[in-house]
């Protein structure tokens, strides 16, 4: 079984990229699963019921968010009506939707699990670590027939998602990690059958801090004084993302591979 992970989506250039990318990508690689983390997809802030729609149309099957996840106040709804996009499962319980799902893919169940790391984050969030666990001993999906576990653990810090890799090590398919924007060259697959990469990148504009107009971040930095946040909705996109390929018998992975693809976006 094929599936590829989207790194985060910044911005209506990075939901047009995915547009123009995935279905090339889906007929080439024989693709059975697209997840996504969409969290930056309304121009850096949270998603909408449109954006899932638009992602949807494009060939994404899963969405995943991050810190992000709720700064689209007027959206919140669209977390409890679909069961394929996730907030992360170490909010608070009185946070609308759900932070893993089992998704049905050519007859075969997959679980998608949503967690949020603790360091250098906003939020007092409960521990990443404990929550996969409880998430794991669920006695309701140990009855189902789990044909693979995957995480995005969405983090600030190399340390804390590098140690998530090795927690979760042997108990499931997959730990990717989102939030920076930049990927990783780390991928690989564990000896215990996990396929893992620190973090999986962005998709969005490429000449750009992190997908944001580097003008703004720029002066951030010399002059300590925060400036509001440009994305450019034209100019040459980078898509990152990695595939893997999951063994049917044991849900191990079999391999690991980064697929990125430049585009420009007119």
């Amino acid at each position: 079984m094929n599936i590829l992970f989207i790194g985060d989506i910044v911005g209506k250039i990075g939901r047009e990229t995915v547009a123009k990318v995935l279905p090339e990508l889906k007929r080439d690689h024989k693709i059975d699963m697209v997840i996504a983390n969409a969290e930056n997809s309304a121009h850096g802030a949270g998603l909408t019921e449109e954006i899932i729609k638009e992602l949807e149309g494009a060939g994404v099957d899963a969405i995943t968010t991050g810190d992000h996840a709720f700064d689209n106040k007027r959206n919140l709804e669209i977390f409890d009506k679909h069961d394929n996009v996730l907030r992360p499962a170490n909010y608070s319980p009185g946070a609308p939707g759900r932070g893993f799902a089992v998704l049905s893919v050519k007859g075969r169940n997959i679980l998608l699990v949503n967690l949020i790391g603790r360091v250098f984050m906003s939020g007092n969030h409960e521990c990443p670590f404990r929550e996969l666990d409880e998430i794991l001993a669920n006695a309701d999906l140990r009855s189902k027939k789990i044909s693979g576990i995957i995480i995005d653990i969405h983090a600030e810090t190399t340390s804390e998602k590098v140690n998530m890799g090795y927690y979760a090590a042997g108990r499931v398919s997959a730990v990717f990690g989102t939030h920076t924007h930049i990927m990783t060259a780390d991928h690989r697959v564990m000896e215990s059958g996990t396929a893992y990469i620190t973090d999986v990148g962005m998709v969005g504009a490429a000449d750009e801090s992190l997908g944001i107009a580097k003008e703004g971040t720029l002066k951030t930095f010399l002059t300590q004084i925060k400036q509001t946040h440009v994305i450019p909705e034209k100019g040459l996109a980078v898509f990152n993302s990695v595939l893997i390929n999951l063994s049917d018998k044991t849900k191990k992975a079999k391999t690991i591979k980064p697929l990125t693809k430049f585009i420009n976006i007119k």
